[in-house]
């Protein structure tokens, strides 16, 4: 898993629920589902809407949560052909367009993956889960104003089950776009939302972190080692937090971690040469 595929700070977890895009950077495979790598987001669509649902939609389903399965492996030919007949089946199927539009995104296909993800908005176009994930496209692809559009439509459905996600996506996509300010409200928007988001605190602790607030920085690094298996990324952002903050001890535990559990990190590596960037 590749760090802007995993999604910490930006990825698979920044995509879908726990789907996207934070784990592998921040966290390894071993992510929390608080910033973790769970498909469903992607794929919420592709559970039952009702009882009532047409024969023709049911079998199309069907096909969509086999390829659901396949991208989860990473077989993405297999994905793409299961969604393929789920289309044959159902043209008009939006969630299944959705899913061929991540594939794409994911195989790098820009065109594919855009035309894909405008089918299944026109098809479904208050679908806020589309609507995220058509944002972390455009983000991945330079566009970040226009992403914030998406992240945004994401939230005007208040039964949404995950606000944290868009609006974490929103604070990354932000940061992108040189709005650190407008990145820290959307941080701290997903945060207020989902205490346990590892993707907001890991951004809220080093936005504070540059700003030399160790007081701030050390309570979103703090609870980030607290809640979660921390990676080499987090060790050396919550080791610096602490030499800012004045705390020798701490800083000279977290750089034993660090050497111990990650040796040929290149974090490990700038401990070694005493680049801390400050």
């Amino acid at each position: 898993m590749t760090p802007e595929r995993a999604g910490f700070p930006g990825g698979r977890w920044a995509v879908r629920a726990g789907m996207m895009l934070a784990a592998a950077l921040l966290w390894g495979c071993a992510a929390p589902t608080g910033g973790t790598t769970d498909y469903g987001a992607a794929t919420n669509s592709a559970l039952p809407e009702s009882s009532q649902e047409s024969d023709i939609r049911r079998r199309a389903r069907i096909r969509l949560e086999l390829a659901a399965g396949y991208y989860q492996q990473g077989n993405y030919n297999v994905a793409i052909d299961e969604l393929r007949q789920s289309l044959t089946i159902d043209p008009e199927f939006a969630a299944a367009h959705g899913m061929l539009g991540l594939v794409y995104m994911d195989l790098g296909d820009r065109v594919r993956a855009e035309e894909s993800f405008r089918k299944a908005l026109r098809l479904a176009p208050d679908d806020s889960e589309l609507h995220n994930n058509f944002g972390w496209f455009l983000c991945q692809t330079g566009r970040e104003q226009a992403s914030l559009e998406h992240f945004q439509l994401a939230l005007r459905n208040p039964l949404y089950p995950t606000p944290a996600r868009p609006m974490h996506n929103a604070g990354i996509c932000s940061l992108r776009a040189g709005d650190a300010a407008g990145a820290e409200a959307w941080f701290q928007r997903s945060f207020q939302v989902d205490p346990r988001n590892p993707v907001a605190m890991y951004h809220l602790a080093d936005i504070y972190l540059k700003r030399r607030d160790a007081e701030r920085a050390r309570f979103y690094s703090q609870r980030l080692l607290a809640g979660f298996e921390p990676s080499a990324e987090v060790l050396w952002l919550a080791l610096r937090i602490e030499r800012l903050a004045g705390d020798r001890d701490s800083e000279a535990s977290l750089g034993s971690q660090l050497r111990r559990r990650f040796p040929a990190s290149p974090q490990a590596a700038l401990l070694a040469a005493g680049k801390y960037g400050d």
